[in-house]
């Protein structure tokens, strides 16, 4: 006997019927009848069909109204298809009315679709979260530079999460509010006395303003000094003065070298200018001799005298070479 068309009319039954389950999902929808959600089980047929996942939205119809939370099909529907999370939106509700927090459907999507996780914002409502801040260094008054380490205690405000500043906003507001504490510290020490007007100061400042989060408390983690800043900047400040006045005083020796290189050129322009008179006097004295106006006996007179201020300056220059050798000798 040929088994063959059993086998293949056995194989075609399973795959019709699983085709038929597939886009006619009878669990579901019996499964939301007796949870008490009211569909059709041509809606979820018509899922399928706008490719949404019958699964998602029945549970999320049934689990909404188990808590006592309406919820409507076409909402969730549309959700989904905006590309929003709908269990966890689901969920968040759910949270929200246990722990007694204001929230809507409409304001959830809201929150979920501007890509912030709403059930995570509701659980931060519930159960604060601490942020640790890098660490922020500052100087007082005095110079001295003081490195702190704070714990921000934050809960998330459900109101400000769409459009509000993140966590990135709220470290950086901190740490100005610590810097602007520090800064007017007459002293470091008043602030390792008492690092608790720190968070007192950073509190008041209302920095939690246009944020996603509401401000709990700050508390100081760790404080820690750093580097004399005040002294670092007395140091560079006297060696830039030392440079500037080495550069003057090297300024002032140029000018004086330039000076006397200046003065040097002009005795040996003055030395040119007597010798080039000395060369005239032979010719002048040649002319006299020409002319009748020197005689021969003026002539040896003449050269009688220079001989005279030869030998005296001769003397004189002997006289000193000897009184500089006594002293040296002494």
């Amino acid at each position: 006997m040929n088994f063959t068309p059993y086998i293949i009319i056995g194989i075609g039954s399973i795959v019709g019927l699983w085709i038929i389950l597939y886009f006619i999902p009878l669990g579901l929808w019996f499964s939301a009848l007796i949870s008490g959600v009211r569909i059709s089980l041509l809606q979820l047929i018509l899922m399928r069909w706008r490719k949404v996942p019958p699964a998602v939205i029945v549970n999320s119809l049934i689990e909404g109204t188990k808590a006592g939370i309406a919820l409507n099909r076409n909402e969730l529907e549309a959700h989904f298809l905006a590309g929003g999370r709908v269990a966890k939106v689901v969920h968040a509700l759910v949270s929200a009315e246990k722990a007694n927090i204001e929230l809507n459907f409409k304001m959830a999507t809201a929150i979920d679709l501007a890509g912030r996780d709403v059930l995570e914002a509701v659980q931060m409502s519930v159960n604060p979260k601490v942020i640790n801040t890098p660490a922020i260094a500052a100087v007082a008054k005095d110079g001295i530079q003081l490195i702190v380490k704070a714990r921000v205690t934050v809960r998330a405000n459900i109101r400000q999460l769409v459009g509000g500043a993140g966590e990135e906003t709220v470290i950086a507001r901190v740490g100005e509010g610590i810097v602007t504490s520090i800064g007017s510290a007459k002293s470091h020490k008043e602030v390792l006395e008492n690092p608790d007007t720190i968070s007192k100061v950073v509190l008041n400042k209302g920095l939690d303003a246009g944020t996603a989060f509401e401000i709990l408390s700050i508390d100081i983690a760790d404080i820690d000094i750093g580097k004399n800043i005040g002294a670092m900047l007395m140091m560079d400040q006297a060696e830039a003065d030392k440079n500037i006045a080495q550069a003057k005083a090297e300024e002032r020796r140029a000018m004086a070298v330039a000076t006397e290189q200046e003065m040097k050129a002009k005795a040996q322009e003055a030395r040119a200018h007597v010798i080039e008179a000395e060369a005239e006097i032979p010719k002048a004295m040649a002319e006299a001799f020409r002319s009748g106006n020197l005689g021969i006996m003026d002539y040896y007179k003449f050269k009688n005298i220079e001989a005279d201020t030869s030998m005296r300056d001769s003397i004189s220059h002997s006289a000193n070479h000897d009184d500089k050798n006594k002293n040296t000798i002494k």
